[in-house]
């Protein structure tokens, strides 16, 4: 089910190249590119309807969105999560706007409820955000990019989950991802940036959305249930498993073993995702998680890595359901890629 055929990874692969020509290139201040001469727009739904899809799939926005996930995904090749990188000024930036989400759930404790699920002092916790987004993407971008910060905070409202139905899934997930190459594009993170962008900002961004789950108890969104590869997540398990190709000791069969887990989860995102799961569901892994159960007798964790891509493209970036409420603008826009 997870072998990729041959070829497969290579068609869908934006190259680095390719994505490298909107990031700024490390370099000393007086070599940076000049301020971006753009208009910039509120980002809106383009998809309404199922026959839309093949717009998204011709667009910019999926040729940038997937160049962005896969070039990550060779950045933190065969890399630890404890292992040094580069901390720019943007990356702590990125981690003190997530502090301040985080802070805000502790000051925004769940109410009493007839319904044990779906609290709904998430919907203040939300406003909040709502209110603030702006604000708090404006402390992150350069004063010369202000005019995306409306833009690009659109993306960060739309990764925490939906405070009508208070759930949270993979396309919140990705609004995430979005929210990130859109920093990307406008030159705010670069090249030298990559580890730090999955090892501190993503994997942050895990912890609060994993404390938002726990606090007012969200309901996936969209959730195969045990046909799923997991409920709220997908993108750590893709860069999780890069992390672990070619390792000398840690093959796919281990990650059911709960010694394993346990001893290298502070190491290996695709590990700390394996505990999550643990902590929240009971019984035998083989039943409540079946799909990974699965993928735990593949042979290499390459071959996990091009299957799991493969997998997110057809379950959720080629599903209506999750794309119909992605929004385009002008840095990740619904035009055709131009060639």
């Amino acid at each position: 089910m997870l072998l990729s055929k041959k070829g497969r990874l290579e068609d869908c692969f934006y190259s680095t190249a390719c994505f490298t020509s909107f990031l700024h290139l490390p370099g000393k201040p007086e070599e940076m590119a000049p301020p971006i001469q753009q208009s910039f727009m509120i980002p809106r739904k383009e998809i309404n309807m199922v026959s839309d899809m093949g717009k998204w799939k011709r667009s910019q926005a999926y040729a940038d969105y997937m160049g962005f996930i896969l070039t990550l995904n060779e950045g933190v090749k065969g890399r630890k999560l404890t292992c040094e990188y580069n901390v720019s000024e943007p990356i702590e930036k990125l981690v003190a706007l997530l502090n301040t989400l985080d802070r805000w759930i502790d000051e925004t404790p769940p109410v009493d409820q007839p319904s044990r699920f779906g609290n709904k002092a998430f919907r203040t916790w939300y406003a909040k955000l709502d209110q603030e987004a702006e604000n708090l993407v404006a402390a992150v971008i350069p004063k010369h990019l202000a005019d995306a910060a409306p833009e690009v905070a659109v993306y960060l409202k739309e990764s925490v989950g939906n405070s009508t139905r208070i759930d949270y899934g993979t396309g919140h997930e990705a609004a995430f991802a979005a929210f990130l190459c859109c920093l990307c594009k406008i030159g705010v993170l670069r090249v030298d940036d990559q580890m730090a962008i999955v090892f501190k900002v993503f994997n942050r961004y895990l912890e609060v959305m994993r404390k938002l789950q726990k606090t007012y108890r969200m309901e996936p969104a969209g959730s195969q249930g045990v046909w799923g590869l997991d409920d709220f997540q997908f993108l750590p398990f893709i860069w999780g498993s890069s992390q672990l190709i070619d390792h000398p000791n840690l093959e796919p069969r281990h990650f059911v073993d709960e010694k394993v887990v346990n001893e290298n989860h502070k190491d290996f995102m695709f590990l700390e995702c394996i505990l999550f799961i643990t902590e929240m569901k009971t019984g035998p892994f083989a039943e409540h998680s079946n799909q990974l159960w699965n993928i735990s007798a593949v042979p290499s964790w390459s071959k996990v890595n091009q299957g799991l891509i493969r997998m997110y493209k057809a379950e959720c970036l080629e599903k209506f359901p999750v794309i119909q409420h992605f929004k385009f603008g002008s840095l990740l826009p619904i035009q055709p890629v131009t060639s």
